[in-house]
């Protein structure tokens, strides 16, 4: 019975022991746990899900969601981009990445401004656009052939600059970013819709006359109704336009579906039956555009581009108004940094003179007037 005693007392004091001990290590884990708890937290971590890796994958994914932005560039507009970009660098916080896209007579010239200047702090991509793909897309007419600018087809071409993301933002370089542009970018696209566009019957200055042309805000004002491949499409010629200035676009279902590629298709179309209006006043990109997305589209916010201010419809706008804009667009025939265009002054408080002075602004000087 002694020797049976002895065995249960070295039994139950092992045990002892051993519970002393799993105790001490248990105490420790929890406060290594609660360490890395309470230093993840602001990563959004619960205790459950504590791995010893995640706190650094979690940081990484923590980073600002990167909004890729296209916008083209080329020589005799440059200051246009630069304004763009200043505006847009300086009224966000998150995480942009400019996808520039140029000719190669004007890389150097870019580069140099946005390395000497405010905006070398940007992230940014210069892309080099190869006119050879709009060969057979385009029809040139000997009295046009200085309007027809290769860069205003890079927008058709979104997934070759931005390939492996899923969103982006196209926008027209004579545009002021007055808010921050993650807004723009969470757009919300509806399932199977590979774009966003303004509608121009959304737009405050809808149904403006544009000089010979009439009014310009539906499909008969871009489109060739007298055509047969346009009256087989089915297409209301009453059905509202969109601006395609600004684009925010799912790159996803834009290769899925192969907008390119239709894109392409209606430009030889064109080439070879003449399918646009001729009262087509400015984009020749449009009308292509309009075809495939028809009532494909979806909507974006129009303070998101508020528009028309390089015509005179731009005089309409209050002050007001354009302080309470969130994208100003001076699409039409006078730049803010030619000729003197609507409310000029408000995008020149984005503009960042060219320290090579290759490119200055242009003026209407109040001496002429007063020499009269």
């Amino acid at each position: 019975m002694t020797f049976r005693k002895v065995n249960i007392a070295i039994l139950v004091l092992a045990i002892v022991i051993f519970l002393l001990v799993l105790h001490h290590n248990l105490l420790g884990l929890s406060d290594f746990l609660k360490r890395d708890v309470a230093d993840s937290s602001l990563l959004g971590l619960q205790p459950i899900d504590f791995i010893p890796e995640a706190p650094q994958r979690l940081t990484d994914e923590r980073n600002d969601q990167e909004i890729p932005v296209v916008i083209t560039a080329s020589d005799d507009r440059l200051g246009g981009v630069i304004a763009a970009m200043n505006s847009i660098y300086h009224n966000t916080k998150s995480n942009v990445v400019f996808h520039i896209v140029t000719l190669n007579d004007t890389v150097d010239h870019l580069r140099a401004w946005l390395s000497k200047t405010a905006l070398k702090k940007v992230k940014y991509r210069i892309l080099d656009f190869d006119p050879h793909v709009l060969e057979g897309k385009v029809k040139v007419e000997s009295e046009q052939a200085d309007s027809i600018k290769p860069l205003t087809f890079a927008r058709f071409y979104l997934p070759m600059f931005v390939p492996h993301a899923e969103k982006a933002i196209y926008m027209d370089d004579d545009v002021i970013v007055q808010d921050d542009i993650l807004e723009l970018h969470n757009t919300p696209l509806k399932p199977g819709h590979a774009a966003a566009f303004a509608d121009d019957c959304d737009s405050t200055s809808n149904k403006f006359a544009i000089r010979g042309a009439g009014n310009q805000y539906n499909y008969i004002g871009f489109l060739d109704y007298k055509k047969q491949t346009i009256r087989k499409l089915a297409m209301k010629a009453s059905t509202c336009s969109f601006n395609p200035g600004i684009i925010v676009a799912n790159l996803t279902e834009w290769k899925l579906q192969n907008i390119t590629k239709q894109l392409e298709k209606w430009m030889t179309l064109n080439v070879a039956e003449d399918l646009y209006s001729r009262t087509l006043a400015g984009s020749i990109a449009t009308p292509p555009l309009l075809i495939v997305f028809y009532k494909q589209h979806s909507n974006i916010d129009p303070m998101w581009n508020v528009r028309h201010l390089g015509s005179s419809t731009g005089k309409r706008y209050s002050p007001q108004f354009v302080k309470a804009a969130k994208l100003l667009h001076w699409n039409g025939h006078f730049k803010p940094w030619g000729r003197t265009a609507s409310y000029a002054d408000v995008w020149e408080k984005w503009y960042i003179p060219d320290p090579s002075g290759k490119f200055s602004l242009i003026r209407r000087h109040s001496e002429i007037y007063e020499s009269k």
